[in-house]
């Protein structure tokens, strides 16, 4: 009962209820089979083509935690540590929070497309800096460029992948874009552990350096194949291209399918409803209602949550984690690759349920079970470096991956997804800033704290015992159990009903969306279609 009030106070139990309700009042769209179907075979290419973004994200956080394990690369720049390693980490950081205002400004004005080719190139250019640097001031300059350019590809990619999306797919392609975060992470750790055998080279950490810069310019060739976001040209007043493209990917060219209509006009009309109440979108609109407040609260919990979790330790500094119980570099290359490739069947496998399993349960799950995971972690390692007790160390590398298992089936695919579902359009582009700019200073403290946390805590006595690093972990413990209390209160359910009818489930009755009705709207078609065969019969 108590629980129950409290819910009712943070008012989820009546977002609750407009989810159930949304989910009922939901158009049934007909089936669809994407290989059976020309435009949607394009359009899964496409979608495929953007989802690879975020893997490109992925292979930077790993990279960053494996060229730590080459002994050329530490000789390279002098054995950074400590507040110097941890400043070459959050250097990616502090590119992407310069560019990340204006991300939003320019996908907002020109389109989705060209913020993710701008985005493409800078990383391009910064890769190749990176490979080629001899000094620390040189790499530090390529990691710049990495994040200032991956602002503009990570939040403009997957706003076009979910507004170009059929309604059918749009759920599973959002929830496996950040999946595939495991799989840029996948593929860095095995070519780490596969130039590991190269020997004494530079070449162990400049090959994979200089591969961080593919995907990219791969992705720029499809790029300008890809059709712009529908929601974008209508907003422009380019309602005639909108209906176009939907038709062509979503009806193989059939502007009057019934699908294709109730898209256009539930699009058209509740963006119009939208540049009605204001000609233009600001910040501070998070601040003038209450379902923008809750929105705001939530996007920046996101943020924090997915990098605050303890998965930064794990992904960053694993060779110090790992270290710690006295293990070799090549066998800590091995674990994270090993870990890496059960992350990403596991978030991939969770996000294929992901329009069957409640966002709320999945959510629920995961930081559940980070925190279990946590606090075992957390007694294992005070155990093996306090005692050297028997099988503790092996107790925390199982804890570390029960910890990747349950961060895998939420956080990895539900990230962006969730965060796209309970943003409006007018809201979309600035919203996902405020999300990405929340992910990234999250990460600017872990990158340097962690480090510096090490260097206080790890060392042992003169016997050999009394590390203390259990303290870091006993912190993200303690983190994660308010994550999952906030998670619980204030998480509200978005699976079932479109983007567009889902701003009813936050903003309640009031809500600016367009009413149309699926049935109604096909009768009217068929009526339509019918008057046309009888005119055209008669002038025969």
């Amino acid at each position: 009962m108590a629980l129950k009030g409290l819910k009712e106070k943070a008012g989820l139990g009546d977002k609750l209820s407009a989810t159930q309700q949304a989910r009922e009042e939901a158009p049934q769209f007909e089936h669809v089979t994407w290989y059976k179907d020309r435009g949607l075979r394009h359009l899964t290419v496409y979608a495929i083509v953007l989802c690879v973004t975020s893997a490109g994200t992925g292979y930077d956080g790993s990279f960053f935690n494996n060229y730590q394990n080459f002994e050329s690369w530490r000789v390279t720049f002098g054995f950074p540590s400590g507040s110097e390693l941890g400043l070459l980490g959050a250097f990616y950081q502090i590119g992407s929070v310069c560019s990340i205002p204006m991300v939003p400004l320019i996908a907002d004005r020109f389109g989705r497309k060209p913020c993710i080719g701008i985005g493409f190139i800078i990383m391009a250019i910064g890769a190749a800096v990176q490979a080629a640097a001899n000094d620390y001031g040189t790499f530090c300059a390529g990691r710049v460029l990495l994040g200032f350019g991956n602002s503009f590809s990570q939040i403009c990619s997957p706003m076009l992948l979910t507004e170009i999306c059929h309604p059918q797919h749009r759920a599973r392609f959002t929830t496996v874009y950040n999946c595939l975060w495991n799989l840029g992470a996948l593929i860095v750790n095995w070519t780490c552990f596969g130039t590991n055998y190269w020997g004494f080279n530079t070449w162990q950490w400049r090959f994979p350096a200089i591969v961080q810069g593919v995907p990219g310019l791969i992705q720029l060739c499809f790029l300008w194949h890809m059709p712009e976001s529908p929601r974008f040209l209508i907003a422009k007043d380019r309602q005639d291209e909108a209906l176009q493209i939907l038709a062509k990917y979503h009806a193989n060219g059939d502007t009057e399918h019934p699908t294709v209509q109730f898209e256009y006009r539930e699009i058209n009309d509740t963006i119009k409803l939208e540049q009605s109440a204001k000609t233009a979108t600001r910040y501070v609109d998070f601040f003038k209602t209450k379902g923008n407040r809750y929105r705001l609260s939530i996007l920046i919990a996101l943020g924090l949550f997915s990098q605050w979790s303890g998965n930064g330790v794990i992904s960053n500094y694993s060779n110090r984690l790992y270290g710690n119980l006295g293990m070799e570099d090549q066998a800590i290359i091995g674990l994270n690759a090993g870990s890496t490739s059960m992350s990403m069947l596991v978030a991939i496998g969770f996000a294929l349920l992901v329009d069957r399993v409640n966002r709320r349960f999945m959510f629920l799950l995961a930081t559940g079970g980070m925190f279990a995971s946590l606090a075992a972690w957390t007694l294992a390692c005070g155990l093996y470096e306090q005692q050297r007790a028997s099988g503790a160390d092996i107790g925390m590398i199982l804890m570390i991956w029960c910890h990747q298992f349950f961060y895998s089936t939420a956080w990895s695919g539900l990230l962006v997804g969730y965060a796209v579902e309970i943003l409006p359009y007018s809201l979309r582009a600035k919203g996902l800033m405020i999300m990405n700019m929340s992910i990234q200073v999250a990460l600017l403290l872990n990158t340097y704290l962690n480090p510096l946390a090490f260097e206080e805590w790890e060392s042992p006595n003169e016997s050999g015992y009394g590390g203390t690093t259990w303290y870091l972990y006993l912190i993200y413990t303690i983190w994660v159990g308010g994550e999952l209390v906030f998670v619980y209160f204030m998480f509200v359910e978005t699976r079932g009903p479109t983007l567009e009818e889902l701003v009813k489930v936050i903003d309640g009755p009031g809500a600016q969306l367009a009413e149309i009705d699926l049935v109604v709207m096909e009768k009217d078609l068929n009526k339509d279609d019918h008057v046309e065969r009888v005119s055209s019969s008669k002038e025969v």
